[in-house]
């Protein structure tokens, strides 16, 4: 889904799950990190691939956008558009797809409602989003007369870990995090 008007400026809703995963590195930033056999390096620029395919049967390619966490969102929507829609190479150039510290995988656009990502090493943590869809959750601010269950539009996030470096602990840390951002998306403003 994509938001505004102008498809010089549209933002989706991937634009803001990504922008939610650099705020949460830089809220954790243990997790922005690297296993280097016997030392852990931790990265201060988060740079994410983003996992992407054109069509069905094309395969999926994890383009690298760069220091996410200095991006605003159109920036983010903008950079990926920009490697997406060459016109000139499709599949992106392997200098496209370099190695960043973390991957977002979306899958909900392919109406997948989760998944269970692999670890791509040096990174230590992967993201994978399932479809954002209405569920009938508990009403807790419900009185006498209201109902006591609504509808509400939620998604999973799954975070793989390499507990080497990220443990159960700093994962969970980092889920809090995201989760915070996604529902307060004010929090995602340069």
């Amino acid at each position: 889904a994509a938001l505004g008007n102008d498809s010089e400026t549209s933002i989706s809703v991937n634009d803001l799950l990504i922008k939610a995963s650099a705020a949460a590195m830089k809220t954790v930033p243990t997790a922005n990190a690297s296993w280097m056999n016997d030392v852990v390096r931790v990265f201060n620029s988060v740079n994410i691939n983003v996992a992407v395919g054109k069509s069905p049967g094309d395969g999926l390619y994890t383009p690298l956008l760069r220091n996410v966490g200095g991006m605003g969102v159109a920036g983010i929507s903008s950079a990926l558009s920009d490697i997406v829609n060459k016109e000139d190479s499709w599949p992106p150039s392997a200098e496209d797809c370099a190695m960043g510290t973390f991957t977002v995988v979306n899958l909900g656009m392919y109406g997948i409602k989760s998944a269970a990502p692999i670890i791509v090493e040096p990174q230590v943590c992967i993201l994978a989003l399932g479809a954002a869809e209405a569920r009938i959750v508990p009403n807790d601010g419900a009185g006498d007369d209201d109902e006591i269950y609504k509808e509400s539009i939620m998604l999973t996030a799954t975070l793989g870990c390499d507990h080497r470096v990220v443990d159960g602990a700093v994962g969970a840390q980092w889920l809090s995090a995201f989760k915070n951002h996604v529902e307060n998306p004010t929090t995602l403003l340069l």
